[in-house]
């Protein structure tokens, strides 16, 4: 068996900071947009549920 480096190459580290970077970007354009629309839209709908069960909040 060999043993992997300890360090891996400037190049390497290059390529994976890149890496990184673009799927930072990915996570912020496109995943918390999507992830905070359907947080919204899904407490809209239950909020839309309850008050059709339970009735419009009104003075008790």
């Amino acid at each position: 068996m060999e043993q992997e480096p300890l360090s891996e190459s400037p190049v390497e580290t290059a390529n994976t900071q890149a890496e990184e970077f673009k799927a930072f970007l990915v996570i912020i354009i496109f995943f918390f947009p999507i992830l905070t629309t359907l947080a919204a839209g899904g407490y809209g709908f239950i909020i839309w549920m309850s008050q059709l069960i339970l009735g419009p909040p009104g003075h008790g």
